[in-house]
């Protein structure tokens, strides 16, 4: 690689990962006063999302799903189930597994997420198509990274 090639590779700007840290900050930073009213942070409503999908579910799908191990998610359903929004309880069938289960007031929050998603899309002022390629962009390079030994 010549000297110039070099000096371009290590460029701040033509960092992936550099676009992506800071894509990640915006983008949470959109979401915060958004989920304000529904007295949820970023990770809590993430959850949240897994949860109105699928509900009862246990610790280690909730992990699988959301990508994420035990020691990150078990804070997060303590603050939602301190909150009342879920429940935690060992399974009647199998003591090692913890289901997490939505209360009526976590599935009654549901009525009031429809409106994050919108107003995201509003703010970021981009099509819905252009979104959804950059959504399956980003998929495409986790599944990458996956592959990596």
């Amino acid at each position: 690689m010549s000297e110039v090639g070099v000096d371009e590779a290590l460029k701040l700007d033509n960092q992936v990962c550099f676009a992506v840290s800071v894509a990640n900050r915006a983008i949470i930073s959109l979401y915060r006063p958004l989920l304000e009213p529904l007295g949820l942070t970023h990770p809590q409503y993430l959850v949240m999302l897994a949860l109105w999908e699928d509900s009862p579910r246990s610790v280690n799908d909730l992990c699988e799903v959301l990508l994420q191990d035990a020691p990150t998610i078990s804070p997060l359903l303590k603050r939602l189930e301190l909150a009342g929004l879920l429940t935690r309880q060992r399974s009647s069938r199998d003591e090692r597994r913890l289901e997490v289960e939505l209360t009526e007031e976590g599935r009654q929050l549901k009525r009031l997420a429809p409106q994050v998603p919108a107003a995201v899309v509003k703010h970021l002022d981009m099509k819905l198509e252009e979104l959804a390629d950059l959504r399956a962009k980003l998929w495409e390079v986790i599944e990458a990274t996956k592959r990596i030994p």
